[in-house]
């Protein structure tokens, strides 16, 4: 598994890490005005890079906080669901091409279309999130008819990459997942990307409506019980993220709850810290475990919803990092810095 690496040393990151939730949470934010107001925006085309770039910042930093972190926001998120559903979709795609050595013109246009995808229908998406009741008809026609819409509505802030018009314009599109991404042309490539972790995504994040599913059921949605070697981005999306991605939670088969906080070398199999004990009682202090050690081992998945738990993310970010650099001394139990 790659981009596994731990960034810098304890005392030297503290600083670094202690706005790092601060910084996503300021990206969400700015995201958000970007889409509820996109006409209103000064050369709206920059704008985008300009996010893209500091989102790259933000996941370069250290990958494993930023999915942490991502995670996090998408499942409490304050500022509309569109914003946070587009980071979320941003931040996958930039890691997914990375993974599948997309060429950097390509990288740029998925990423660039994750972030603008649902552009046309902004505050409807908001809307749908916080409505118990089934979408009307029409809000059905405008659901249908959003990528077009978005489409057409970038051409009009002046975006002219074809590419990013394109994957936007048929991001609901059916491609083939069976074929070989290197023999598609890079529109459904892309497409297919896209629609992948759109559906990921979409089923993490909690909506008035339902609860958001665990990340493991997600993937099991949408690619089957079996992870199938031949669709190339479930797959990839799953080898490299992992089937419990930094930031979600878990039940450990000693009836322990414990949250993620790092993927390990050994896919799926990462390091988490229990966060209650098997009566549902806090812990003074989280024990950190490296499932890839084989006790405990994760037993399920579980939803945000499921865990009435507030948790100081900073704390947890710097325990992630402070247990990863110490691999090797940890068994069991360990006071990190910081507390819960």
């Amino acid at each position: 598994m790659s981009a596994h690496h731990s960034t810098g040393t304890p005392h030297h990151a503290e600083g670094e890490y202690e706005d790092l939730l601060g910084l996503w949470s300021d990206l969400e934010s700015a995201l958000s005005v970007l889409l509820s107001r996109p006409l209103q925006v000064q050369d709206f085309a920059a704008k985008v890079r300009q996010f893209d770039s500091w989102m790259q910042d933000l996941v370069a930093h250290d990958i494993d906080a930023a999915l942490y972190l991502m995670f996090q926001l998408a499942s409490t998120s304050t500022v509309g669901y569109s914003a946070s559903h587009a980071l979320v979709c941003g931040t996958l795609c930039h890691i997914m091409a990375h993974e599948l050595q997309l060429a950097p013109r390509e990288r740029d246009s998925l990423v660039r279309a994750a972030l603008t995808m649902n552009i046309g229908m902004t505050a409807l998406q908001d809307e749908l999130a916080e409505q118990r009741e089934r979408p009307t008809p029409v809000q059905q026609e405008a659901i249908k008819s959003h990528p077009e819409e978005s489409m057409m509505l970038l051409e009009r802030l002046f975006i002219n990459d074809a590419l990013w018009l394109d994957v936007v314009g048929q991001h609901h599109a059916t491609v083939a997942d069976r074929v070989p991404l290197a023999n598609q042309d890079p529109v459904d490539r892309l497409t297919r990307v896209l629609g992948t972790i759109d559906r990921y995504a979409a089923m993490i994040s909690p909506r008035k409506s339902r609860a958001g599913r665990s990340a493991t059921d997600s993937v099991r949605a949408i690619v089957g019980q079996e992870i199938d070697q031949r669709d190339e981005v479930s797959y990839t999306l799953v080898r490299s993220i992992g089937l419990c991605p930094p930031g979600t939670f878990v039940k450990l088969d000693n009836g322990e709850t414990a949250i993620v906080l790092r993927r390990s070398e050994k896919a799926n199999h990462p390091l988490v810290a229990s966060l209650l004990d098997r009566t549902g009682t806090h812990h003074a202090q989280p024990s950190l475990y490296q499932t890839a050690t084989g006790k405990p081992r994760i037993q399920s998945a579980l939803a945000r919803s499921a865990v009435s738990l507030e948790l100081n993310h900073r704390t947890m970010v710097r325990l992630g990092l402070y247990a990863a650099q110490h691999s090797a001394g940890l068994r069991g139990l360990i006071s990190g810095p910081g507390s819960l």
